[in-house]
């Protein structure tokens, strides 16, 4: 057993497919014809039994109406005779169980011997390989005691039996061929999409992850199946070049500032040190340019952190109006040259489901940058407003604003719309790309709209936390 169950283990779906719909197959048509079998056998068993107590009762009716006596009893064959049926015999018997009165059509009288009833009774017998149903009924008259023995040969439905289990089986044998060969015109028909499945990932082995599956026209589970693969190769795709691009973005992020500093080293180690006004220069574009690599670094493991969470995760509810001006009073005492307007709801006292700090440092990196590039007009707003089931924060600032070439790429790591001003600033590239992942995490999004020299307007919206 153990050894079968091995060898099914080792099939292909295909083969396994093939056999479970023979066996199936089988298996119902097995079912069906053994009760076909069942049935027809009793009801031809039931028919001549039925014709038998018939034509039993009709024999004994005779002998009431007529009066027939033994000694008369010979006188009645022809009526004998006329209810008589092919492979069967009639025997009347007196009280003592002597036949005296005989009639047969191919049926020997020696087959069954004679005996006597006390009540109606049909019972079956084997002579040799010929199957009897034998109907004994006793006649008790006026004029004469005795029993109707009536025997049928059962040879006919035998061996329509037999003609009807030979078909049976020939129709087995037809069902588990066509079953085999429909199963395995189905399994092909439908592993198809999972061989093309096969043979792409096969492919993306090999050649790399732009291959794609065909979709099927059917929506059903394998075309959903082809569609999620695609997908998912398209995110693997996507996250592939970005992890690239990150790499790329990265290296050249820090190669300059340690460039920097390993120009300064030099000139420090080949004649710099002993000038003072050259160490005092150095030392401090060293120390700047390694705060700016702390930063990149600092940056690159929020970002790592914010694409670590998940937008089904188990966050906190964090009061929306609280967080904002918490954030707004902040940036009010680092930058009081800055006028600060806050139109905030008070519907919007609502609360979200993200932790207090994430959302104050989404709120920072939004107020950051438009301080950053606020340098003429230095007034910024700060809006809060319920929506049906979210609340939108808007941080609008009359800076320089970006271009419609620059907006499309705002959200990615280690872009920058104004390159000379967010080096000077000290500004990573990573801020935004920050912001957008803890939005995402936690089922909201970020939005910048903006016009150059007019200003920007970054909108964030939460989906409020259901009570």
């Amino acid at each position: 057993m153990s050894r079968l169950r091995n060898g099914l283990a080792r099939l292909s779906i295909r083969w396994k497919m093939t056999l479970w719909a023979a066996a199936l197959m089988c298996i119902l048509f097995i079912a069906y014809n053994a009760i076909q079998y069942i049935v027809i056998n009793n009801w031809m068993f039931a028919e001549t039994e039925s014709a038998a107590l018939k034509s039993a009762e009709e024999i004994s009716s005779y002998f009431e109406i007529e009066q027939v006596k033994e000694s008369s009893v010979r006188s009645i064959r022809p009526f004998i005779e006329s209810l008589n049926s092919r492979n069967q015999m009639i025997r009347i018997l007196d009280r003592q169980g002597t036949p005296v009165l005989t009639v047969s059509d191919n049926l020997p009288e020696d087959w069954i011997a004679p005996r006597q009833a006390y009540s109606t009774a049909s019972v079956t017998a084997w002579h040799g390989d010929d199957h009897l149903l034998v109907i004994r009924r006793p006649v008790g008259t006026a004029s004469f005691t005795g029993t109707i023995e009536i025997v049928n040969n059962l040879e006919n439905s035998d061996k329509l039996s037999r003609m009807l289990l030979a078909v049976m089986l020939a129709g087995f044998l037809g069902a588990f061929l066509l079953s085999g060969l429909g199963g395995i015109f189905l399994s092909r028909k439908l592993l198809g999409p999972i061989r093309e499945l096969t043979v792409t990932m096969n492919n993306i082995k090999r050649k790399g992850l732009q291959e794609r599956v065909a979709v099927p026209n059917g929506k059903d589970e394998l075309g959903n199946l082809a569609n999620v693969f695609n997908e998912l190769m398209n995110q693997l795709e996507q996250a592939f070049h970005n992890q690239q691009q990150f790499v790329a973005d990265a290296s050249h992020e820090l190669r300059t500032p340690i460039s920097i500093i390993e120009g300064h080293i030099s000139l420090l180690n080949r004649w710099g040190k002993n000038n003072p006004d050259i160490l005092e220069e150095s030392l401090q574009v060293s120390v700047q340019e390694l705060g700016r690599l702390k930063n990149i670094v600092n940056d690159l493991l929020e970002l790592t952190r914010a694409e670590a969470l998940r937008s089904d995760g188990d966050f906190s509810a964090t009061p929306v109006i609280d967080t904002v001006n918490y954030a707004v009073q902040n940036f009010e005492l680092l930058y009081p040259e800055f006028v600060f307007q806050r139109r905030l709801d008070p519907a919007a006292g609502a609360k979200v489901n993200m932790k207090h700090h994430l959302l104050e440092q989404v709120l920072l990196i939004v107020l950051d940058n438009a301080v950053k590039y606020s340098a003429e007009r230095k007034e910024i707003s700060v809006s809060a407003a319920v929506t049906g089931g979210s609340v939108g924060i808007s941080v609008i600032d009359r800076g320089i604003g970006i271009t419609d070439e620059d907006l499309p790429h705002v959200f990615q790591r280690f872009y920058r719309a104004d390159k000379s001003r967010s080096r000077a600033q000290g500004g990573t590239g990573l801020g935004l790309a920050i912001a957008e992942r803890l939005m995402r995490a936690h089922g909201g999004s970020i939005s910048i709209a903006s016009e150059p020299a007019e200003g920007t307007t970054v909108t964030l919206h939460l989906p409020l936390l259901a009570h």
